[in-house]
């Protein structure tokens, strides 16, 4: 039996770790940053906090379609080398910017030129045989996670000790490292070009058949669900302990946790879909987060808060590997890039909304309150679950 589907997937996931750790050196604590480039009062704080996290979605949200068609016609290894290029140059010029626009402008231009998990995953789906697929996207999930955990941890060390800035310049550093491990040791299977045709919009019609629009609309509620909170993280940190020293380590320390509890998740529960109905699983998984959301908001210490964060992401880790596994098989390989796009514009515009909603959900009310609005998005995606569940069983 052919395993060098098996080397893909271990050589990009740990490109993917490298890739994430860079983001997450610096961009968790935009929060602070603007607040050493000027910005004090509490109501603009959170404001530009939710647009800045909202901005790169617009470009994903535009672009990921066209690179998903791109990856097909061209291949999906040149997508991932652009992405991070790209994001090298970006999270350097982070480093530079001296005023709050700079940093909207790229942010705004890390949407329309980077999206290095989705190329990674959609290179992944290309050479792993649909018997594994639960399995491969799953574990590279997981090296998104596990970046996303170690980045914090160590850029929180870094901004505390030295700056916000250093920590852009490693990212965009490892990044680059990334692109030329990509460049000469990635291998990518070589497949007919598909031919333009002319009938884009056809194309992008013919895989929107209903259980991909439901599993997409799943997926919508539950990026709402899982991100609405997390831009303001740093801020809910910072309110808690009454002070602005020190928060990033423990902010950085919190990220970390979540990471790798989502990583777990995505290694051993998602794994599980291979072997059991992924429609069934998802709906576990996503009743045992709705679960743990309660002591969540109760909780009345910062440790508290973080051990049901956690756990929260513990659970609810597998159920996008597990949404994309499910759909990809109902898509021909010719297609995937495209359904990978689709994915990413679904993601971005959840990814937009989840800020935004929270911005003014925190002016208005609190930033606890914020966390309020999880279990509602939470316990929407279950019942779509429970709908798409109900509708196959019946056809």
């Amino acid at each position: 039996m052919d395993n060098s589907w098996k080397k893909t997937l271990y050589l990009i996931w740990f490109v993917q770790i490298l890739s994430l750790m860079s983001f997450g050196f610096g961009l968790p604590f935009l929060p602070y940053y603007i607040q050493d480039l000027g910005v004090s009062d509490p109501e603009k704080l959170r404001l530009f906090t939710g647009i800045l996290s909202a901005a790169p979605a617009i470009g994903l949200a535009v672009m990921a379609p066209i690179w998903g068609v791109i990856s097909d016609r061209y291949g999906k290894k040149p997508m991932l080398m652009r992405a991070m290029i790209s994001a090298s140059v970006i999270l350097t010029c982070l480093g530079l910017v001296n005023s709050v626009a700079g940093v909207l402008i790229l942010r705004i231009l890390q949407g329309f030129l980077t999206g290095t998990v989705t190329a990674a995953a959609a290179l992944v789906a290309a050479e792993t045989p649909q018997k594994n697929m639960a399995y491969a996207l799953g574990f590279i999930s997981s090296a998104t996670f596990i970046g996303q955990s170690v980045g914090p941890a160590v850029g929180g060390i870094l901004a505390d000790r030295l700056g916000y800035r250093p920590s852009f310049y490693l990212g965009g550093f490892i990044m680059l490292v990334c692109f030329f491990l990509v460049m000469f040791f990635v291998k990518e299977t070589k497949r007919p070009v598909v031919k333009k045709t002319g009938e884009g919009g056809k194309n992008i019609l013919s895989i929107l058949t209903a259980p991909i629009v439901i599993m997409l609309a799943m997926l919508l509620l539950l990026v709402i669900g899982r991100s609405v909170a997390s831009p303001y993280m740093p801020l809910y940190v910072q309110e808690a302990r009454g002070k602005l020293e020190g928060s990033a380590m423990i902010t950085g320390l919190i990220s970390a946790g979540v990471g790798i509890m989502s990583a777990l998740s995505a290694i051993v529960l998602s794994r599980l879909g291979d072997r059991y109905n992924k429609k069934r699983l998802i709906m576990v998984y996503l009743a045992a987060g709705l679960i743990i959301t309660i002591p969540l908001i109760l909780a009345r210490s910062l440790l508290g808060f973080a051990i049901f964060y956690a756990l929260m992401f513990f659970a609810l880790g597998a159920i996008d590997p597990l949404i994309m596994s499910e759909s990809i098989g109902l898509v021909p390989k010719s297609k995937q890039g495209l359904l990978f796009g689709i994915r990413q514009t679904v993601w971005s515009i959840g990814w937009a909304i989840s800020p935004m909603l929270g911005s003014v959900v925190s002016i208005n009310y609190s930033l606890s309150a914020v966390f309020y609005l999880i279990p509602v998005f939470l316990a929407a995606t279950l019942f779509a679950a429970y709908l798409f569940k109900k509708n196959v069983q019946a056809a």
